[in-house]
């Protein structure tokens, strides 16, 4: 999911395009494999595609390996993207950087298996990435490549339409040695353990350990922080196992109990180097945490700073105080400042590694969806518009934008988005909009609608901040408001259900099929909806109840799709997006995802208009 979220499956096929005349080993079977790759590595000079090579413990695929006589190049395809040919893979120090480490770990390792496997011939490693600094040269090409599912249920991208000489120059991929970043992998500190032991001997080591299908004994550090491996009390309950239990019971000697307490690295956005100190300590609970641990100070603007709200945190969790905490004055401070009618809009996004359009770069963002509810002075609400595009091959933005200016320009209300993510992406809207050498009859009136709803970004060579610049209400949440039931989550996903779970003015209302409804809330995709629906007598998260926007992939995998650093809030949405534009499917599957699209978004605004009514209540109550 992945990979068809960030353009790997078409970045790969593509790389190949590069390495013509090449012969794919298709086999999943591993001694098949090999034995294919042997007999094709019998040639003087060949290209194999996805060789296998195993030595002892050891087994690989290579992306694409180059034979030329006595020397071989092995080559690593990436759907990672470099600005510029002046690529930098290290800090000023001469370490590598840290974003950078695990794709070298990935190339050092198969570079060092390929050596051993073959110590007669001549290695040289090369990542293939995406040069972000090239401009498409034709139009269609990513449409070229097509994403089916074979009979195994895999993935694939296949060529669909022949690729052409001109679709390939100028490459925008660049073929990189790393061969310098491999040796100072295997021969320095960049490639050890906390232990001293050098990169050769920890993959001898893991091998070992594979090949005994036996644990690594692994102490808790702060990388478990982004463990996948939990499983909840209810999974738990079913019989399924966590990992992360499994790996503190084992090391720490924790029981059960001692998981239900938060944890050190449940602290919202807490130092790396006060998170070290505290595993140094041996302090892994929140209920160990001292008030110097966290060093609350204020920072001089409305609302807490950030340390602040870390201590409230903690000392919400050390009295198990579960109760909302909220700045009032505050709150009511920003809210007196809005106009009416207020506007929620939500964008949905995503990045094609290869480029819809000629002219266009990898990696440009495509804003193909958003959603827009209205709040009223006298408490009326409406879902007043969308936008979906969800047309193969088509780049939405300047339309985008068209549509978003006829929504807000009718008045003067104040505008809300939730993070600064509809900034960022109408800022870089702005910028394609103002070097597009076609022409764009529009581009002025678009440009000034733009400036006058968003702020420029700090390292903008033009600076401005619009009359309607944006409310981020997730800066409000972070500044006005705290409750315990979020985890230290900020996200609107968390957001919104610990908000309809204290606030019984929400629950009385949502748990009528008011919305969708002629009488009460106008949707666009809705009919007689109860927001709020009840187990146990907890509140369910309304996102829960919308349809699935994927049947092939569990709810536990879609939330770490979600959560994924680099997808963040809407991995769901993009990987959608992507689906529809590169993946071979009925009309009937289209016409799903489509709706399924549309709802979800109308949900991200709709959380919005309810977290603002759960605001005016929290402030109305002594």
């Amino acid at each position: 999911m992945l990979a068809l979220a960030r353009g790997g499956f078409q970045v790969g096929e593509l790389a190949k395009c590069y390495f013509p005349g090449g012969i794919e080993v298709e086999t999943l079977d591993y001694k098949q494999a090999l034995r294919q790759t042997n007999a094709l590595l019998a040639a003087d000079n060949v290209i194999i595609y996805e060789a296998a090579i195993a030595f002892e413990n050891y087994f690989i695929k290579v992306d694409v390996l180059v034979k030329s006589g006595d020397h071989l190049d092995v080559i690593e395809v990436k759907s990672k993207s470099v600005g510029s040919s002046n690529i930098s893979f290290r800090n000023k120090n001469g370490t590598i950087m840290a974003g950078w480490m695990p794709y070298l770990y990935d190339i050092a390792f198969q570079k060092h298996v390929v050596q051993i496997a073959y110590p007669s011939k001549s290695v040289a490693g090369y990542f293939m990435l995406v040069d972000r600094s090239v401009n498409c040269p034709t139009d269609g090409l990513n449409q070229k490549f097509r994403v089916r599912k074979g009979p195994d249920g895999r993935r694939r991208a296949e060529i669909a339409v022949p690729v052409s000489e001109e679709d390939l120059k100028p490459p925008i991929l660049c073929k990189v040695n790393v061969d310098d970043l491999c040796d100072q992998i295997y021969s320095t500190a960049d490639g050890q353990d906390d232990e001293g032991r050098s990169f050769t001997e920890r993959a001898t080591l893991y091998a070992d350990y594979y090949a005994r299908d036996e644990q690594i004994p692994t102490p808790p550090h702060q990388g478990c922080k982004k463990c996948e491996f939990h499983a909840s009390a209810d999974e738990i309950r079913m019989g399924m196992r966590s990992g992360f239990r499994e790996c503190w019971s084992t090391q720490r000697g924790w029981a059960d109990s001692d998981f239900v307490e938060p944890l050190v690295f449940d602290v919202w956005n807490y130092h790396a180097k006060r998170l070290e100190s505290r595993f140094a300590e041996n302090r892994l609970k929140i209920s160990e945490l001292l008030e110097d641990d966290i060093s609350p100070k204020p920072d001089g603007r409305p609302g807490v700073s950030q340390s602040e709200r870390q201590w409230i945190q903690v000392k919400k969790a050390i009295n198990k105080d579960s109760s909302a905490w909220v700045d009032k004055d505050g709150l009511e401070t920003e809210m007196r400042s809005w106009k009416f009618p207020l506007h929620f809009i939500d964008f949905e996004t995503s990045m094609a590694a290869i480029p819809f359009n000629k002219g266009r770069r990898p990696y440009e963002g495509i804003a193909f969806q958003f959603s827009h509810h209205v709040v009223y002075e006298d408490g009326r609400i409406a879902h007043q518009g969308e936008y979906l595009n969800a047309q193969p091959g088509r780049f939405p933005n300047y339309d985008f934008v068209r549509a978003l200016k006829r929504e807000l320009e009718i008045d003067g209300g104040t505008i809300f988005c939730y993070a600064d993510h509809e900034n960022s992406y109408l800022n870089m809207v702005y910028r394609q909009m103002l070097s597009d050498p076609d022409d764009v009859a529009d581009r002025q009136e678009l440009a000034k609608f733009i400036r006058s709803i968003t702020k420029s970004a700090k390292d903008s060579a033009e600076q401005w901040e619009g009359p309607r610049n944006m409310v981020d209400m997730c800066r409000l949440v972070k500044r006005y408001h705290y409750d315990p039931f979020t985890k230290s989550s900020n996200s609107i996903k968390k957001v919104l259900p610990a908000l309809m779970n204290s606030s019984e003015f929400l629950k009385d209302k949502y748990s009528q099929p008011i919305y969708g409804n002629p009488q009460g809330i106008s949707s666009k995709n809705f009919q007689n909806w109860k927001w709020i629906q009840f187990n146990d007598g907890n509140v369910i998260d309304p996102y829960t109840l919308l349809p699935k926007l994927f049947q092939d992939i569990s709810d536990h995998d879609l939330e770490l799709l979600s959560d994924e650093d680099e997808l963040n809030e809407g991995g769901a949405a993009m990987t959608a997006y992507a689906r529809l534009q590169f993946e071979d499917m009925s009309e009937y599957e289209r016409s799903e995802i489509e709706k399924a699209l549309l709802k979800y978004c109308e949900l991200d605004t709709f959380a919005m208009v309810m977290i603002y009514e759960g605001w005016k209540e929290l402030i109305s109550n002594p």
